[in-house]
């Protein structure tokens, strides 16, 4: 059996410099990555992550791009509305019982 190995985590100055490689300096992927050490798809992925939004690319760990951070907050805020709805029906069933 193998031992794990970790994941190799790579900043964002890394991530905009590989891209850069290849956009600005016209090099192929295949051969960019083998020179970095890393896979041609990794990349890939990270070229079209770069040309899709290069002012939010890569965002480090536990941040989120501002649209992505919003939609978190809304979705808490609902789940905290849906929750408060729930129990105020629960209420309104309790003392809407007739007294027996």
């Amino acid at each position: 059996m193998r031992p794990k190995e970790t994941r190799r985590r790579f900043d964002r100055e890394f991530k905009i410099e590989a891209v850069r490689l290849v956009v600005e300096e016209g090099g192929r992927i295949s051969e960019v990555a083998r020179n970095l050490g890393i896979t041609a798809n990794m990349l890939s992925r990270w070229k079209r992550e770069f040309l899709d939004d290069p002012e939010f690319a890569f965002p480090s760990k536990g941040r989120l791009k501002p649209h992505d951070e919003e939609m978190r907050k809304l979705r808490r805020e609902l789940a905290a509305v849906k929750e408060e709805r729930e129990i105020l029906k629960k209420v309104l069933a309790i003392f809407s019982k007739e007294p027996s």
